[in-house]
């Protein structure tokens, strides 16, 4: 009787693996044959049943159909995107089962190539076939001008694939143009460690992030510094050193560093801007004039440049008309129109500066009310009024009072 028994209880094991083997090979021609949802149903069964649920295999078929499906799913919204994540999510559970080893039948089956242009039923539908379909859709996304989407399909190519250079640029353009400024910083410090890649884009965007969206100027320059030791040739490296030099008010060092980088860019007004700035501050004011007017001689059109000559031209003669206030009353008598003219001749110069400036910016108020002011000064009543009619245009007949 016992032996009766046991023989029963053994053809009940064999019935029952050999149907949970079944439901798989049901799953295989779900896949094959395009029945997904059947397929997906009858994997889920293997996947929880004892007799199969421990066989990597079981899971790398699944991560295979979801990828297949993620692959049909035209419409690239963020359920789409689920799917392929939970494929992800399944190819990882199969390596893991394998002990991550990619050399095992489980590890070539999920890292199996793609090659490119290869019909659909001879794709693997790997862990490449899916970073490879993901990366479609973004491009599909980002065509359709849906950014957000772009970035999550680019994001979870990423996810599969950490050296990509193309998909990590284009996940972090994507996520710095939304805002997302922490999975910009991912995708680029991703750039950051390939050993071959041109890291000089990925550095500027960093840089820009960190002074400008985190308002960290020392991090941005710790970055710089390190930037600048890969490219020491960089102009717009050299240049964000100095910005950043004068934003923690390091003068002395970026002094140094603007003389190093217009040795090698002489014709750079915006370097020369930033030096004029620099002598302004430390109290050369004939120095900082000078580089200011170098700067719009290499660029007339450098509306900067134009406006900070015309600015300190201003400054110069308020000085200038100011220290009248400390002499003795004929001392006062004696130089008051000397220093009057003198000052008159800055203003008639700084004339010509903010004139080049306001056409360059034809909207901008500000630089309008400073030519009147300056004109209304030298008394030249039909320029003064040229500029009053602009205003009352712009800002209203009551500017004066705002």
């Amino acid at each position: 009787m016992k032996k009766l028994i046991l023989s029963v209880a053994l053809v009940g094991a064999t019935t029952l693996a050999f149907g949970q083997k079944k439901v798989v090979r049901d799953a295989e021609k779900g896949f094959k044959s395009g029945d997904l949802s059947a397929a997906l149903t009858a994997i889920d069964a293997a996947a929880t049943n004892p007799e199969t649920s421990g066989d990597p295999a079981t899971f790398v078929l699944k991560a295979q159909i979801q990828t297949k499906m993620f692959g049909a799913d035209s419409s690239n919204t963020m359920e789409t995107l689920k799917v392929g994540n939970s494929a992800l999510a399944t190819f990882g559970k199969a390596m893991e089962m394998a002990g991550g080893d990619k050399g095992s039948a489980t590890g070539k089956a999920v890292f199996a190539d793609e090659l490119p242009g290869i019909p659909d039923n001879l794709r693997p539908y790997s862990v490449n076939t899916l970073k490879n379909l993901s990366f479609d859709k973004a491009i599909d996304r980002y065509n359709s001008e849906d950014l957000e989407m772009a970035y999550e399909f680019f994001n979870l190519a990423g996810e599969i694939d950490k050296t990509d250079s193309t998909i990590h640029y284009n996940a972090g353009f994507l996520a710095n143009d939304l805002g997302r400024f922490e999975d910009a910083k991912r995708h680029f410090n991703l750039l950051l460690e390939l050993p071959e890649y041109n890291k000089l884009n990925a550095y500027y965007f960093m840089v820009q992030i960190l002074s400008t969206e985190e308002k960290n100027p020392e991090a941005a320059l710790d970055l710089v510094t390190k930037a600048r030791d890969q490219y020491p040739d960089d102009k717009v490296l050299a240049e964000y050193e100095i910005q950043l030099l004068l934003q923690l008010n390091r003068m002395d060092q970026a002094m140094a560093q603007i003389k190093e980088a217009l040795a090698n860019d002489p014709n750079n007004p915006g370097l020369w801007l930033r030096s004029g700035y620099l002598k302004e501050q430390s109290g050369d004011v004939d120095g900082g004039l000078a580089d200011y007017k170098k700067s719009v001689e290499i660029d007339p059109e450098f509306y900067q440049g134009n406006y900070y000559t015309g600015a300190l031209l201003l400054e110069i003669s308020t000085k200038m008309l100011n220290s009248l206030n400390d002499l003795s009353d004929a001392e006062w008598e004696k130089q008051s129109p000397i220093i009057g003219a003198k000052a008159d001749e800055n203003y008639k110069e700084a004339i010509k500066y903010f004139e080049k400036a306001s056409a360059l910016q034809p909207e901008n108020t500000d630089v309008m009310i400073i030519l009147y002011q300056i004109n209304t000064r030298l008394k030249n009543t039909a320029e003064a009024e040229k500029y009053n009619q602009k205003l009352i245009q712009l800002l209203g007949p009551n500017w004066m009072d705002n």
